[in-house]
């Protein structure tokens, strides 16, 4: 079977392929749906996108099965331990708008545990990988979370909502908010130290997160869903109640903040 840094470059590259497909339709007027049960837009670059993922990746590795957001869900991704998990395009929203904060989101899951991730900007040239104890990457420089330990110094990306006092019972002190479309975008954020940490306190789709989990994980910061719980990823489900991802310090911070109290 490869192994986690052999994965890690072929998704690398398959990336790299979706940014050319996406780039062609991006501020060219693709075209636009809106999804059933109000689940947001999809556009033909996502569609498109996750066809080209699809047929590579899996041509590539026939023995692992396949989660994404723009496929159909189906049972034999529970019968195999390795599963790609990918978001064609993550912050559509954003690429429908012309902005450039949107990615390509892939993973691949082993036994619910994430052994090579990659996150790619393609309108900005951003190429964010990690394999499972191989460290973390931008454009193949290593990366490193931020060496912030005080709540009242950090800066946290998060939505307006996930900052309300109800969620913070012991208070957020001086940190400041700011925001990124993208919640894959917003980990790999973390992971290279630009922002102390990010938050969302609602339900996380594992195809947004999957991938940016590991290269906070690598990059020497701490991911868990919103009580402080270490995501297992290909969950029934495919969705986790939030995600918190920071510096080991600051992420202790906020589950303090959350007065949720967890193991040492």
């Amino acid at each position: 079977m490869p192994g986690p840094e052999a994965d890690r470059d072929l998704l690398i590259s398959a990336a790299r392929a979706a940014g050319e497909v996406a780039l062609h339709h991006f501020r060219n007027a693709p075209q636009v749906w809106d999804k059933a049960d109000n689940q947001g837009p999809v556009t033909q670059a996502d569609l498109e996108v996750n066809a080209l993922l699809e047929a590579r990746l899996r041509a590539a590795r026939p023995d692992y099965a396949w989660l994404s957001e723009e496929s159909p869900q189906t049972d034999d991704r529970h019968s195999t331990d390795r599963v790609f998990i990918i978001d064609p395009i993550d912050g559509t929203r954003a690429f429908i708008e012309g902005t450039s904060a949107f990615a390509h989101s892939l993973a691949v899951v082993d036994a619910g545990q994430v052994t090579a991730g990659v996150v790619f900007l393609p309108a900005q040239d951003r190429l964010y990988a990690a394999a499972i104890g191989h460290g973390a990457t931008l454009n193949g420089d290593p990366i490193q979370a931020s060496k912030t330990t005080s709540l009242d110094a950090a800066t946290l990306l998060a939505a307006r909502p996930a900052f309300e006092a109800r969620h913070w019972p012991g208070g957020l002190g001086a940190a400041t908010r700011a925001y990124r479309p993208s919640l894959a975008y917003r980990l790999c954020l973390v992971a290279q130290g630009r922002f102390d940490g990010m938050l969302t306190l609602r339900d996380a789709w594992e195809w947004d997160i999957a991938a940016g989990a590991l290269i906070v994980r690598e990059a020497g910061g701490v991911v868990s869903d919103a009580v402080g719980v270490e995501p297992s990823f290909n969950s029934a489900s495919a969705t986790h109640g939030g995600c918190i991802a920071a510096p080991a310090a600051v992420h202790a911070a906020l589950m303090r903040a959350r007065q949720i109290v967890t193991a040492d």
